[in-house]
């Protein structure tokens, strides 16, 4: 055979290095466009998961509820209360001693006060008396209750006449019977009184009953009023000072105390 028969049958016009790279880039494009996946591991396409999310959709719509699969009621029994995580207890307030949680309550209706009668209650000498060591302010406990709630004009257990032809006006209005309670206890342990007493909110709703019913209801009381009617004790059962009551709303609780 002579060299010349060896030779490939090609044209000479075609580039061999052309043509191999143009193959190699066809084919890299088909396999792109048309890629083959293992077996059973073909990607979801996106028209099968929007038809799905369609139906879900419309499922829900007629069920509703999702029927009784998801129900509470079908799933617990009647009167089933979820268990507190362990540790977690009760949120609620702590309970407190009863003379504690009274003079905390009273505390912050006294700042009401504090802008006359100061903060360490002593007064000013001329125009608010002092608080500390009042015969009115330790003494009955009805006494307390009628100036607190009308007012005082005229002179005091001293015979000292503070704040003028007008007096000491009413600080009643709108006071609710465990303020009252809180602040009266407050003020009878409080600045050097200590009374150990707690006055109840029993007895306050009985000192705003009395007070509603004075011979010259809506008026400041006067020295002569407190001392004829309203020496003694208000209404009402006392309570142990250690007695655990809620702080908030100062009822007695059987709960132990922290």
């Amino acid at each position: 055979m002579s060299p010349s028969n060896q030779k490939p049958d090609l044209d000479e016009s075609i580039n061999v290095t052309q043509a191999h790279g143009r193959l190699i880039r066809e084919a890299a494009a088909a396999a792109r466009e048309h890629r083959i996946a293992d077996n059973g591991r073909e990607p979801v396409s996106l028209g099968v998961v929007i038809a799905c999310g369609f139906v879900l959709l419309i499922a829900g719509a007629v069920l509703g509820d999702a029927g009784t699969l998801f129900s509470y009621k079908s799933t617990f029994r009647d009167g089933y209360v979820r268990a507190s995580a362990e540790g977690a207890g009760d949120s609620g307030p702590v309970p407190k001693p009863a003379l504690e949680a009274f003079m905390a309550k009273g505390a912050k209706v006294y700042t009401r006060c504090a802008s006359c009668h100061g903060p360490d209650a002593k007064g000013d000498g001329a125009n608010y008396p002092s608080l500390a060591g009042s015969k009115w302010v330790t003494g009955d406990t009805q006494t307390l209750s009628m100036i607190i709630l009308n007012g005082l004009v005229g002179p005091m257990s001293t015979g000292k006449t503070y704040g003028g032809a007008g007096g000491m006006q009413a600080q009643g209005g709108g006071m609710a019977p465990e303020e009252l309670a809180g602040v009266m206890t407050f003020l009878r342990n409080s600045f050097g009184n200590s009374t150990g007493d707690v006055v109840t909110v029993e007895m306050a709703k009985a000192a705003m009953e009395i007070s509603s019913k004075r011979e010259k209801a809506g008026t400041q009381t006067t020295a002569e009023e407190i001392t004829s009617a309203h020496a003694v004790a208000l209404p009402g059962d006392s309570i142990d000072p250690t007695l655990l009551v809620d702080p908030k709303t100062l009822a007695p609780t059987a709960a132990p105390a922290p």
